[in-house]
């Protein structure tokens, strides 16, 4: 039977609850319209998959202090920033089955909502002193933003290895759950050596997140984007690339040429995603996405045995079992 999120949850359902209404309070402003967009931002929020791994993992290290809040809501700001100026880099018009920022308001608000954003986490970590949280996030999004300019860099040409293809995602999403389980970590006061040892647990686990995205491209589950919207915005994903290093010169120049050329077009994006189904790139990232998970699970049996330990087990689960 899948595991649920109020499972999950079970350990620091207090937790949680306290953070969802400290974090709706830190959004509030003076500025009517901001104040309008804020409060759209937080009634559309998601699953918080993001600061859950951020209190578990500071459970399984040690105790849950203020200062994990702040590293929770430090992380959240961050994350919601990222996705509104992504909104506007992909002139995406919705996000999560809602209405983008952009797609109300206009890329010129969307943007500075974001800065603003961005801004509110770095006045919360200054005005606590949490330099080393801030630290952590910090090279996240330095990370985020070299991976995104990377996978661009690198659809121009659709010449993406394997090897560049994993440096790509773990920079662009691995590093801000990396972060979230080393802020978690951090927060508990624990050690440099443990702060990294969770940080690393956090990156096995994002690589998988992503791969986990990166398969439903080229599956059928409703996940709220089209299917083979990589194939149209010319993202190198690991399915394809195993498929075009495992079939002949013609039909690996054939399938790149419909990518370069006609990827706007609905039956040759299926003929692409037929040919990687067909050429088991299905069934090797699967693999590939497994063995990153227990990586994680290796690193999890190194912690002593603890409920919060049992629901961030569960919780590199959900994360590889959902549907979308």
């Amino acid at each position: 039977m899948a595991i649920s999120i109020d499972e999950i949850q079970a350990p620091i359902i207090e937790e949680m609850n306290s953070f969802e209404k400290k974090f709706r309070n830190s959004m509030k402003t003076n500025v009517m319209l901001l104040d309008q967009i804020m409060k759209y931002i937080i009634h559309r929020k998601g699953k918080q998959i993001r600061p859950m791994f951020v209190f578990l993992t500071a459970g399984t290290v040690g105790q849950i202090a203020d200062s994990t809040y702040r590293g929770a809501a430090l992380i959240e700001l961050v994350h919601t920033a990222s996705l509104v100026h992504d909104d506007v880099v992909d002139d995406s018009n919705y996000r999560r089955g809602f209405f983008s920022i952009n797609a109300l308001w206009k890329n010129k608000i969307a943007v500075l909502v974001g800065d603003f954003l961005l801004s509110k986490g770095l006045d919360l970590s200054l005005k606590h002193k949490d330099y080393n949280l801030m630290e952590i996030v910090n090279n996240a999004v330095k990370e985020m933003s070299e991976g995104e300019l990377l996978q661009i860099e690198k659809a121009r040409k659709l010449d993406i290895t394997e090897d560049i293809y994993f440096d790509v995602i773990r920079k662009k999403t691995a590093s801000l759950i990396a972060s979230c389980c080393a802020v978690g970590a951090a927060s508990t006061g624990a050690d440099e050596t443990m702060v990294e040892k969770a940080r690393l647990l956090g990156e096995k686990i994002g690589m998988a997140f992503q791969i986990k995205d990166d398969l439903f491209d080229f599956g059928t589950d409703e996940i709220g984007k089209p299917t083979g919207i990589d194939i149209k915005e010319k993202k190198m994903t690991l399915p394809l690339i195993f498929a075009l290093n495992n079939t002949g010169w013609f039909t690996k120049r054939k399938i790149i040429n419909l990518i370069k050329n006609e990827s706007d077009k609905p039956n040759k994006v299926l003929e692409v995603i037929d040919f990687v189904r067909s050429s088991g790139g299905i069934d090797y990232t699967k693999k590939i996405m497994q063995n990153f998970v227990n990586q994680a699970y290796d690193i999890l049996d190194s912690f002593p045995e603890s409920a919060h330990k049992n629901s961030l087990k569960n919780l590199v689960q959900f994360t590889i079992e959902r549907t979308k």
